[in-house]
């Protein structure tokens, strides 16, 4: 196929990245996002996120008039749809995070009415086994005048994949044109279409295999990810009780040629690694016995580590706690499912002590964290006021900073930069 005209469906951390390479190449690209402000800005040549270099390139492709975005569908060859894919915590219920799909849905709902016959549909939304089945479905239902490969096999009016990102934040740009892609459609025709669309930018191998296949490759590697973490995180627990440098201990360990162990952190966050292993438990829990347990492990650390600050501000009758970082990982703005921000959230909502939260990478605070009384500051104010200071990230302004500085502090270095 020669697509002169996509649409991207959720114009985020992943949408609006791939909407700014598509139309880096020449075709033309019309987000579609439901955030009017978000639209706004990427008509003006500016963007709402941060990413290294999206700017320029963003502004490029707007100002030639290859990228513009709107909160409606248009026609279009093809349609992308990368759209938040969360889970549903019932406290009551227990721990079963049922996946939420109702973002896709919708996405669905809102791109059947300008379908037209031979268009192709791609869920780039990591998601659970049969979500791109599902989708089908709900588009199917939608546009009972057109068929669709469950009806029609490679005969279907609509060809439909998956094709989940797998690109690292602050690296997005590069590793979506370098990094190898899986591309299942529900038929091998869709997977070939999906595979011609692209190849307009992706330099890696786009390898073909089934949707449910492709959907669970993502989960796979995230959850693979995940149990090695909650290696690390569990032996930092280990070690704070036998009174040993865990970091160093690690370094030790990983000199052995087959041994590479990860290093702790204060839980798992981002939008990825902390809610793809539960969509494995969800639909197997009774097989998924080890990703079970690694999510178990690492969503108990945020709550070890908040007892270890508690115990730390005990020692002053006015304890000020600087927190460096909010970000789920180092050197982005991305707060989605962070450990951080939400050891920072129970500290204030405990009333442990006065909370300076040091983010570099944002320009206020989140309103839970606002309204909870938490003060956002510079590096130099907190360490200046504080008297515990926790490292919750580690950004490159945080281990670039003169070390000194913490030494008149009770510290409680997560990140393993002091």
């Amino acid at each position: 196929m020669d697509f002169k005209r996509i649409s991207v469906v959720g114009l985020g951390y992943i949408g609006l990245p791939t909407a700014a390479v598509f139309a880096s190449r020449g075709i033309e690209v019309v987000g579609v996002d439901v955030n009017q402000q978000a639209v706004d800005t990427i008509n003006r040549g500016e963007i709402h996120i941060v990413e290294p270099d999206l700017d320029i390139v963003v502004k490029s492709v707007v100002s030639m008039g290859k990228l513009r975005a709107t909160t409606k569908p248009e026609a279009a060859q093809a349609f992308l749809i990368a759209v938040p894919t969360p889970f549903i915590f019932n406290k009551e219920q227990g721990d079963d995070h049922e996946p939420d799909l109702s973002y896709i849905e919708k996405a669905a709902n809102a791109i059947a009415p300008v379908l037209e016959k031979g268009n192709l549909v791609i869920l780039e939304s990591t998601s659970p086994v049969g979500a791109t089945e599902q989708m089908a479905a709900w588009l199917a239902a939608a546009r009972p005048d057109l068929t669709f490969p469950q009806q029609a096999g490679e005969q279907a009016d609509i060809q439909v994949a998956h094709c989940p990102e797998r690109v690292l934040p602050g690296h997005v740009l590069r590793e979506l044109v370098s990094n190898d892609r899986v591309i299942g459609g529900m038929t091998p025709n869709c997977s070939a279409k999906a595979v011609a669309l692209y190849k307009t930018f992706v330099m890696g191998e786009c390898v073909m295999t089934n949707a449910r296949t492709a959907e669970m490759a993502k989960l796979t590697e995230n959850s693979f990810r995940d149990v090695n973490i909650a290696f690390a995180n569990e032996l930092s627990m280990i070690c704070d009780k036998l009174k040993i440098n865990v970091w160093e201990l690690i370094k030790l360990a990983n000199r052995h040629p087959r041994v590479n162990i990860l290093n702790p952190g204060p839980g798992v966050g981002g939008h990825c690694i902390a809610v793809d292993p539960w969509f494995i438990v969800n639909s197997c829990p009774n097989e998924a016995k080890l990703i079970h347990q690694a999510r178990l492990v690492n969503d108990f650390k945020p709550h070890y580590v908040i007892e270890k600050i508690t115990s730390a501000a005990d020692q002053f009758k006015k304890p000020v706690i600087a927190c460096l970082g909010l970000a789920f990982k180092a050197d982005i703005d991305d707060l989605r499912e962070s450990p951080a921000l939400d050891i920072v959230k129970h500290l204030a909502e405990q009333g442990v002590g006065r909370i300076l939260a040091v983010e570099p990478n944002i320009q206020q605070l989140p309103t839970a964290l606002a309204s909870a009384g938490v003060e956002l500051a510079t590096l130099e104010q907190a360490l200046e006021q504080a008297n515990v200071v926790v490292v919750l990230v580690d950004h490159k302004q945080f281990k670039s900073c003169d070390k000194s500085l913490f030494l008149s502090k009770v510290m409680i270095d997560t990140r393993g930069i002091v």
